[in-house]
């Protein structure tokens, strides 16, 4: 009857759309979890199985939480047309790479705000994957360490012009008698005139000579160091030593 021909044509139908699923590979792709560093150029990384044709490559980058896209990028150029206004005029693709398996998003003019959970998902010739990336933000700079003579001997102090959140500073000394933790530092933070960074400067007093000195400044997000080699006879003046300990 007419209606058994229906049901087997809709059964015959569903099984071919079945198949044009099922047959959909999954590709591999992978991201590298990273740190922001708050009004600077940033990094994030997505790699995926390449695939030769280029008009095939469609590469979405979304956000948890934005109702709009980050980013998208599908026959060899991008589509901004989606594009959350949060984002817009500070994402970028390595065009260039893509062929090879880079999906990775350069993100201009980090914010502090741009924390958070990105997928970045990609669909090729052979198939489709996605990969979630954990995006933190904050500040991070060198330190520079320095000798300062003054009347209380000399100090060493170590400075680093922009941190966020507030770091910790952790000096460490090595010398002929190996490895130990010198005497407390005073370390002081400077509110930076944009309201979010901190300038660190730490000082460190009572150096010995002949030993290399670190100054680690570390936060959630980021770790940096810097040293310095003091030689030769450091001069302590006994008539102020010890003064305003």
């Amino acid at each position: 009857s007419m209606t058994t021909v229906i049901i087997i044509l809709a059964a015959v139908i569903a099984l071919i759309i079945g198949f044009g699923v099922s047959g959909k590979h999954s590709i591999s792709v992978t991201a590298l979890t990273s740190a922001g560093n708050i009004g600077q150029r940033s990094i994030l990384g997505c790699t995926f199985e390449p695939d030769i044709r280029m008009d095939s490559i469609a590469i979405q980058w979304a956000k948890e939480g934005v109702a709009g896209l980050v980013h998208e990028f599908k026959g060899g150029k991008d589509h901004l047309q989606e594009q959350d206004p949060s984002f817009q005029g500070r994402t970028a693709m390595f065009a260039d790479q893509v062929i090879g398996g880079n999906a990775s998003l350069e993100l201009r003019d980090v914010q502090l705000s741009d924390a958070g959970t990105y997928r970045c998902s990609v669909i090729t010739a052979r198939g489709s994957g996605a990969a979630v990336l954990r995006y933190r933000t904050g500040a991070f700079s060198i330190p520079m360490v320095q000798v300062e003579s003054s009347g209380r001997g000399d100090t060493l102090q170590c400075t680093a012009p922009r941190w966020f959140p507030r770091p910790a500073v952790c000096w460490t000394a090595y010398g002929d008698t190996g490895e130990h933790l010198p005497h407390a530092a005073n370390t002081s933070y400077e509110l930076n005139p944009e309201n979010i960074t901190v300038r660190v400067v730490s000082l460190l007093h009572n150096v010995t000579a002949n030993a290399t000195y670190t100054c680690m400044i570390e936060n959630s997000i980021a770790k940096a160091m810097g040293n310095i080699r003091v030689t030769g006879r450091v001069q302590h003046h006994p008539e102020t030593t010890g003064m305003g300990e």
